[in-house]
């Protein structure tokens, strides 16, 4: 399912639910099929998805310290298995420039999906 997140000043952004979700369970915001985001929560949920992407973003470093210590018969082995990540970090970027620019306009964010997610 799609949820399409309208800016009152600065556009539109889709994504999926299911990445949204855990997006939204950070902001501890329910995932109803409608909903918004007012002027005066805009700054403590950016505040909370920018300290998230943060430590996402850490932990992935911190990942790939330890890949390049492992030695080469290791490394053989985890490329077999390995997977393209989408981190968190990546998942909030939109997010949060979305909203920042909004809070800047001083406007709100509105989200609509066909049902609750």
């Amino acid at each position: 399912m799609l949820v399409k997140l309208t800016s009152s000043t600065s556009g539109e952004m889709v994504i999926y639910a299911e990445h949204l979700r855990p997006l939204f369970e950070l902001l501890e915001k329910a995932c109803t099929a409608r909903g918004v985001f007012t002027l005066d929560q805009l700054p403590i949920a950016i505040e909370r998805l920018q300290k998230a992407a943060d430590e996402d973003r850490e932990q992935s470093r911190q990942e790939a310290a330890a890949q390049a210590a492992k030695s080469e018969d290791e490394k053989e082995e985890d490329v077999e298995s390995a997977k393209v990540k989408v981190g968190l970090s990546q998942r909030a970027y939109p997010l949060i420039q979305l909203m920042k620019r909004t809070l800047t306009a001083k406007g709100f964010i509105l989200w609509e999906a066909t049902g609750d997610f």
